[in-house]
Formats: C-alpha cells, sequence, structure tokens
C-alpha cells in the first residue's frame, strides 16, 4: 500500500498566517462567496475540446487517472503537485490565472479561496455522481451544502498508541498532555500550529476555532507544561516512532496511524473522550479556469466509487462517499479499524474553519511554545 509522507493537511507558520489574512481581507467577509457569481456553463459542452491542469499532493489519486479519464471524457489532463497548502495557496492568490483548473485543498483554505471569490460555484447539475456522498457531507461548517468545494477526503486527530509499551488504554488528551511518568520522553505532538493546539483546547473544554485571548493563554499555558515531557514534535515519522518502540503514544491524524498499523498491529488508535477536530480535503474549480465544464466532469469521475474506493484502499484514508465505502472490502476495515468510523462519528469532531486574522494569533503562541 501506498504511503504518502507529505503533510496535506498543514497549517503551519507565517506563510499561511498571510495567505488566510489575504484572503479574508480581499473577499469582504462572509458574503464574499456571494460576490462570485456562477459562470453560465454549457451542459452539452465538447469536453474533448478542453483541457485540464489539476494540482493535488503527490500520490493523493490514481496514477492513471488522467490516462482513464481522457479515455472515458475525451478530455486531455496534466497533474501538477504541492506539498502543502500553503504551497497551492501561493499560486492560487497571487493574482492573474495560475493556469491551475482544479486544486486539491483542505477545507479552511477552499473557504479562504471563496471569501477571496478565486473560484467558481460547483454546479451540481454538472455532478450527478454528489448522489454517492453521505448526507453528513453536505454540513460541512467552511461549506454548508458544498457550495464551492467537493469533499475528497476527511478524517479526525487522536491518539495513536502501543498499549504494549503504555501499560493501559489511553482516553483521554491528559495522557498526551500529563502523561503517566513511565512515558515521559516516550511521547509525541504535531506541530503544525491547529494540531498543537487542538489536545489542550479540547482537554480545557474549548473549540478547536477559538480565538478568544483568555482561552489561548491557558492552552500555551498547558502546552509549555506539556513540552517538558514530550520526545518531539513530530508531524512525518511519529508512526514510525512507535513502530520501534521510541514512542509509546503520540498526537496522530487517522489516515497515518494506519500507516504504523501496517508496521505493527498491536498499534492502535483512539478518539480522545473530550472531542477532536474533523479535518476535510476538497476539490475546487478555478473561477480564473476556461475549461469548466470539463473541470466539473473530472469531480464527476472521481467520486465514481470504483475511482473514489482507490483513496482507502491505497492511502488508507476515509472518502465521504456512501457508495465506495460500501464496496470497501471488509477485510481492510478490520485491519484499520478507524476506517469503519461512521460519518456521524467523525461530525461530532469540530469541522475545522478558516481564522482570518486569528491565524496570527496560533502562530505565535507555536512559536511561544516551541522557543520555551
Amino acid at each position: 500500500m501506498s504511503r504518502i509522507p507529505s503533510i496535506r493537511r498543514a497549517l503551519t507558520g507565517a506563510a499561511a498566517t498571510v495567505l488566510l489574512m489575504t484572503a479574508a481581507a480581499c473577499g469582504g467577509g462572509e458574503n464574499a462567496t456571494e460576490q462570485a457569481a456562477p459562470d453560465t456553463l454549457n451542459p452539452s459542452a465538447d469536453l474533448t475540446k478542453q483541457t485540464l491542469t489539476v494540482s493535488n499532493w503527490d500520490a493523493y489519486m490514481p496514477a492513471d487517472l488522467p490516462a482513464t479519464f481522457e479515455k472515458k471524457v475525451g478530455t486531455k489532463v496534466t497533474v501538477t503537485k504541492h506539498a502543502t497548502n500553503e504551497e497551492i495557496m501561493a499560486k492560487l492568490t497571487a493574482g492573474g490565472d495560475s493556469g491551475i483548473d482544479v486544486a486539491f485543498v483542505s477545507g479552511p483554505f477552499a473557504q479562504a479561496l471563496a471569501e477571496q471569490g478565486l473560484v467558481e460555484p460547483i454546479h451540481a447539475d454538472l455532478i450527478p455522481n454528489l448522489k454517492n456522498l453521505y448526507p453528513e457531507a453536505t454540513t460541512l461548517a467552511y461549506d454548508p451544502g458544498n457550495k464551492f468545494s467537493v469533499p475528497y477526503t476527511w478524517g479526525t486527530t487522536g491518539l495513536c498508541y502501543r498499549s504494549d509499551l503504555t501499560g493501559y488504554e489511553p482516553d483521554s488528551w491528559n495522557d498526551l498532555l500529563n502523561p503517566k511518568p513511565a512515558l515521559a520522553k516516550k511521547t509525541t505532538m504535531l506541530g503544525t500550529d491547529r494540531w498543537l493546539m487542538l489536545p489542550a483546547q479540547k482537554s480545557l473544554g474549548y473549540s478547536a476555532n477559538t480565538t478568544d485571548a483568555a482561552e489561548m493563554a491557558k492552552v500555551k499555558e498547558q502546552l509549555v507544561t506539556t513540552k517538558k515531557s514530550l520526545l518531539a514534535y513530530d508531524d512525518t515519522t511519529f508512526y514510525s516512532r512507535l513502530v520501534s518502540g521510541e514512542a509509546a503514544l503520540v498526537e496522530a491524524w487517522d489516515g497515518w496511524c494506519n500507516y504504523g498499523i501496517t508496521d505493527n498491529a498491536k498499534i492502535k488508535f483512539t478518539v480522545p473522550k473530550e472531542g477532536s477536530d474533523l479535518w476535510v480535503d476538497t476539490m475546487v474549480i478555478l473561477k480564473t479556469s476556461k475549461n469548466k465544464e470539463a473541470a466539473h466532469a473530472l469531480i464527476n469521475y472521481i467520486l465514481d466509487p470504483a475511482i473514489h474506493s482507490w483513496a482507502v484502499q491505497n492511502i488508507l484514508y476515509k472518502v465521504p462517499n456512501k457508495a465506495a465505502m460500501e464496496a470497501i472490502d471488509p477485510a481492510l476495515i478490520k485491519k484499520y479499524p478507524n476506517l469503519g468510523t461512521t460519518p456521524a462519528e467523525l461530525l461530532k469532531g469540530e469541522t475545522l474553519v478558516d481564522l482570518a486574522e486569528g491565524a496570527t494569533q496560533y502562530s505565535r503562541i507555536v512559536t511561544e511554545v516551541t522557543a520555551s
């Protein structure tokens, strides 16, 4: 099974802060998406006359998808790669036509692009396979009703651990934040802004999207205390540390914990009792695209269960496609139990949204915590 050690949901550092603040400022606030009126599209357009450039993370869709889509629809597809949300946002917010028709970005970034008027509203009539999505996938806080984005993968964040090393079954963020003495220097946390904050926010009963100064001061206080017991901040090798036994308990995205399970069946994943997040990676169509009919056709093709299920089978992420998830071999879900998380269970997590100016506060606290 393919592994993709890139931080596709990263919301890191000053670059993300500037990009999201710029998008919010240029977008004009909550009504910005209404200003980006949908273009008039032709359902009968000759798709063989259109071409597409898609920007995606490496190995995040089938390698042969451009060829199979061209064979089926007649549209030639070129795929370019971006390593992080920040990288693709820099291209899309630079002004003018980026040359990209469809981009894969995480939910808060799709929201920021829509607020800036940079994405085409979704024409549902051109994507009949939207019917394959779970009803819950239309209720996401960053884009209720999928008005400007279509979800591709989704999941949550929790504790990835080896009970043979912890000696018990952890079930709380406090198991990570205030670990037992035996776990000192045997734990890791994600270092990117939103996920470094998440465990302390939830353990204190706060929103994962809070920008309240008093609450964030308490979050910082807890994280400074927690740092003393950490082995590392680690966004890319934490599951390998579990496999080797260097770590016993780590904060992890659910799909990435599955990579550890591949190598060591003793590794388990759990969502702490205080709750967690709901992260979503999405597909958006750029307003500057001259091939919008083909772009909708591509998204429709990806939502075909036979295509969309590839992500579950190959990168071990859940997809918000009911028909695709129902096609998955039960043996795979037995091996990787978090693939069986239901949409209702996922939606107990708090959907991450664009913080706009509030992102500066997060970046400042992360810098202060990691430097403490």
